[in-house]
């Protein structure tokens, strides 16, 4: 995984907390991020895919996390819920990326945002999801490594 990419990653936590947490417009905080240069060295594309990708597609994506997770959606930690949101766009939208790519950011982006253990719950959650929304990927996996293992 390209560290352009775990920054822009990085970038979308951020600027998904601050959308959460003032409610001010997608834009305006797109152009904060741009002006400040916290995207210099972020893949600016999948900043913005995640960024615009996440609220678009929001009701698919707590509708997702409600069945995983322990109490409301909008009750989690807000910087927790923002990583959560952002793997589950991605286990949801982005076929091309391994799973265990996307739950490896999550709990990287958990360990440096997160408190103390909530990559534990990242990583639980995010792994139930990819159980039900990537059995297929999961399986085939699971099944190359047992042949490779004969």
């Amino acid at each position: 995984m390209s560290q352009a990419r775990t920054n822009a990653r990085k970038a979308a936590v951020q600027a998904l907390y601050q959308w959460q947490m003032t409610g001010q417009s997608l834009v305006e905080i797109d152009r904060q991020f741009l002006e400040e240069e916290r995207l210099k060295e972020a893949q600016k594309s999948y900043f913005t895919e995640l960024f615009h990708g996440v609220p678009k597609n929001l009701q698919v994506i707590d509708e997702t996390l409600t069945q995983f997770v322990d109490r409301p959606v909008d009750t989690i930690d807000p910087v927790e819920r923002a990583i959560l949101r952002i793997g589950t766009y991605e286990l949801l939208n982005r076929l091309d990326m391994p799973y265990r790519v996307i739950i490896n950011e999550g709990i990287n982006l958990a360990k440096y945002f997160g408190a103390d253990g909530s990559h534990k719950y990242v990583n639980g959650i995010l792994d139930k999801i990819a159980q039900q929304k990537r059995a297929v990927e999961i399986n085939a996996h699971a099944q190359r490594k047992a042949q490779n293992n004969t």
